[in-house]
């Protein structure tokens, strides 16, 4: 079963994409800080990682940062609040390894699309 990593330090957007995935069979970990989620991901092997940028305490670029440290091919998908060509963050994200991004709110179809193409290109 793929395994999806959620972290977003909103508890309601995370654990919406978190039901929503795990009715889809994907064994899906949340984490609410981009701390927790470098702990988790030290343990434990995700297929995907959906990442929010604006975090309190470590931001999604630095947690990005760090993640690919970890593990050079961990997939990982940015979510953000807002559009690329208005933040810098996104250029940057790309430049560490991220491989897309999904804004907020969350388009449930597109972000359903994206999550599926990469997890069964594995």
């Amino acid at each position: 079963m793929p395994k999806l990593l959620i972290v977003d330090d909103e508890t309601d957007v995370r654990e919406f994409a978190a039901s929503f995935f795990r009715k889809r069979k994907i064994d899906v970990i949340t984490a609410s800080s981009g701390e927790e989620a470098l702990g988790i991901v030290k343990q434990q092997k995700s297929d995907l990682v959906l990442l929010d940028i604006r975090m309190t305490g470590i931001d999604g670029i630095e947690t990005l940062k760090r993640i690919k440290e970890l593990d050079k091919n961990a997939k990982v998908i940015m979510i953000t609040g807002r559009k690329p060509e208005e933040e810098a963050s996104f250029d940057r994200c790309r430049e560490l390894g991220a491989i897309d991004y999904i804004h907020k709110p969350l388009e449930l179809d597109e972000l359903e699309k994206m999550v599926l193409k990469e997890l069964l290109n594995n």
